[in-house]
């Protein structure tokens, strides 16, 4: 039926007949008929559907896929965080929301984050990676989930450990049990910036200095729910002159967690803030405000020591809008100087941030404050809103924001990225902060001390502060020292002093049979240093030789009681706890280190090992400095590791996890 052209190729029949009888045969043996016959294909049977099938197909279809919000949990939300603005809630915001749920539940209900969501109009995923990476964010699930009545919370970082924290961790439980306190839920966390009154505990928010068993639980019993355990307010207003203390200590009285401060009154009736409205209003030149900040000398004092003048006109060169974001997450262990200075004396602070952002030529200001820091905050909180309602000056637009329990938040880019309302983790360079910053804009990163100095430099002239210095070095250092000492505290020492000279003129000496035995020049990532380096001048750039830093200068001292593989254990925990887990070195590395360090003898090889990976691979300086005390260890200590002496000298140290990131071109 089929014909061949002369090429052999195969053509349809060519008559009418030939094509009918054609297509019939396709039929029959169920193959397709050519599409140029146009043959209609036979209807398909179809069952017949009920018109309540079709209702519920179509129900069943137009659900949203996901959890929905409940009725219940939407008002609770509404109702806290108050009319929606015009423009929708702020996504940067996110975290300040979650503290108002934490705050007024006690924990993060999953059905409350639904809500949130719903009325942030954000993805559940993006609420919840939020909620879930903050330690201070406690999210429970199911109806029948209860926040604990209290949530008791004792440090157990170093300069606590000495002092007995695990003692009093293991003492609490079954004492609260006894006197039917069983519902208050008893936590270990890191440092909480209280070093000098340890051991610390906080009963909700309100602290608890060098705690006992028994302190505890007469505070307990006297504020028996989260309303009442707050941070207590000093209504006491006094001047403080904080150049009257240059080479003195601060003084601490025994106990006391609200030191008296200096009010608006109070401050600008001693001059505060004529420099900063001198400025403002074209009557001081910036330019010599500029010059005197980089003849002064004066460093990053958060742990990084880049040359603050040198960072203002980095950063002002840069295109405008200009963004400005204050780092006061104190989280290093030992580490306490902020929080005493900014509890008796927040308008200092805030003078110093209005100058830098008149020179800087920031349109705003944005405050990062630690959540440990309850007392702080509502005392910030209060000078911000005396100054709004009296101000000297034009203000720029300036917002405090709370941290939620991340020491990694310290580090500069991780505080942005927390400032923004996501997960505090450490962005890759470049771009560099100075230059896309907060919201992607140009943004001057500063320590709240290097703010604090600002005021008295301007004033007083740059040679005041460069005036002071031993053994070559220049400038005032706040040291915050703890440990085997008879007065911690934080020491307003010029730079460059011992730590032998700090502890014999500064701290009354060691505590009653103790010895100098060890000491940690800068905090958990400053790495260790033994008595006999008790000469070395404490300043930057004088520690790195010999494998440590002064990063933040928080000094813990040891004594012959102590164990120095111990407090390098102690500090790896830290690290492990606080790494935010973004890079696999730090991670996995702090976590293997801190097993492998638990053995009576070291396995010097594979700790090496480990720490150069850590230090070489990590995205950012908690990976990088965490290996400085395994090193220490092994180069000072090793008959406390079983290990014979460590050949050699010990690698550069990386610098303070909190080290600042500038461009090329920028670096000291």
């Amino acid at each position: 039926m089929c014909i061949r052209n002369l090429t052999g190729v195969r053509t349809l029949p060519d008559t009418a007949a030939a094509r009918l009888a054609y297509a019939g045969a396709f039929i029959k043996n169920n193959a397709p008929a050519p599409r140029s016959m146009n043959l209609a294909p036979e209807a398909p049977t179809v069952a017949a559907v009920s018109v309540t099938d079709m209702r519920e197909r179509i129900r069943r279809k137009s659900r949203l896929k996901g959890r929905q919000p409940e009725d219940a949990a939407m008002a609770d939300v509404a109702q806290l965080l108050g009319p929606r603005p015009a423009t929708g809630f702020r996504r940067d915001l996110l975290i300040e929301y979650l503290h108002r749920l934490n705050d007024h539940f006690g924990v993060l209900h999953d059905r409350h984050l639904v809500a949130l969501a719903q009325q942030m109009n954000r993805p559940m995923a993006e609420v919840y990676e939020v909620a879930s990476f903050y330690h201070h964010f406690e999210i429970v699930r199911g109806e029948d989930a209860q926040a604990p009545r209290l949530v008791l919370r004792v440090c157990d970082s170093l300069s606590c450990s000495l002092a007995g924290a695990r003692e009093l961790l293991a003492a609490l439980p079954e004492r609260l049990r006894a006197a039917g306190q069983a519902d208050v839920q008893v936590v270990a966390v890191p440092c909480v910036g209280r070093c000098e009154q340890a051991p610390v505990a906080v009963v909700h928010q309100c602290p608890v200095p060098h705690a006992t068993v028994d302190t505890v639980l007469e505070v307990v019993e006297s504020k028996p729910k989260r309303a009442l355990a707050r941070h207590p307010q000093a209504l006491i207003a006094i001047n403080f002159d904080v150049a009257a203390l240059a080479e003195k200590s601060v003084p601490v009285p025994p106990g006391e967690v609200s030191p008296a401060h200096a009010d608006l009154v109070t401050y600008r009736a001693q001059g505060g803030y004529q420099t900063a409205a001198a400025l403002v209003n074209g009557e001081m030149d910036a330019e010599a405000v500029l010059a005197a900040m980089e003849n002064s000398g004066l460093r990053g004092l958060g742990g990084a020591g880049f040359p603050a003048g040198r960072k203002w006109r980095i950063v002002r060169d840069q295109p405008a809008p200009r963004l400005m974001a204050v780092n006061i997450d104190e989280g290093e262990p030992g580490t306490f100087k902020d929080r005493t200075y900014l509890e008796r004396d927040p308008h200092r602070f805030l003078e110093g941030v209005l100058i830098a952002a008149q020179v800087v030529g920031t349109e705003a200001v944005y405050i990062y404050l630690r959540d440990e820091y309850h007392g702080c905050r509502a005392l910030l909180q209060a000078a911000l809103d005396d100054l709004r309602a009296e101000p000297p000056c034009p203000l720029p637009h300036i917002e405090l924001r709370r941290g939620a329990g991340a020491y990694i938040c310290g580090e500069e880019s991780a505080m942005i990225e927390s400032i923004e309302g996501k997960r505090g983790e450490p962005r890759m360079r470049p771009p560099y902060i100075a230059q896309v910053g907060l919201f992607g804009r140009p943004t001057l990163e500063h320590n709240f001390e290097t703010l604090y100095w600002v005021r008295d430099i301007v004033e007083k002239g740059p040679e005041w502060f460069a005036g002071f210095g031993r053994h070559g070095r220049k400038g005032l250092r706040s040291f915050s020292v703890s440990g085997r000492v008879k007065h911690p505290g934080v020491k307003l020492a010029p730079a460059g002093i011992t730590v032998q000279e700090l502890i014999d003129e500064y701290c009354g000496g060691m505590l009653d049979g103790h010895q100098l035995y060890a000491y940690l020049p800068g905090g958990a990532s400053g790495g260790i240093l033994p008595a006999h380096l008790n000469h070395i001048p404490l300043d930057f750039d004088t520690l790195q030789p010999y494998g440590c830093f002064i990063g933040s200068a928080a000094v813990i001292v040891l004594s012959q009681h102590d164990s120095a593989r111990d407090a390098a254990l102690n500090v790896m925990r830290f690290f492990e706890h606080e790494s935010c887990g973004q890079c696999t070195p730090c991670r996995v590395g702090t976590a293997k280190a801190a097993a492998l360090m638990e053995a009576p003898v070291w396995d010097a090889d594979l700790l090496d090992d480990l720490a150069q990976v850590m230090a070489d691979a990590s995205i950012c300086g908690l990976g990088q400095a965490a290996p400085n005390p395994i090193r220490c260890i092994h180069k000072y200590f090793p008959h406390e590791v079983g290990e014979g002496p460590w050949p050699g000298d010990l690698p550069k140290p990386r610098n303070s996890p909190l080290a600042e990131q500038l461009p090329p071109g920028g670096k000291p």
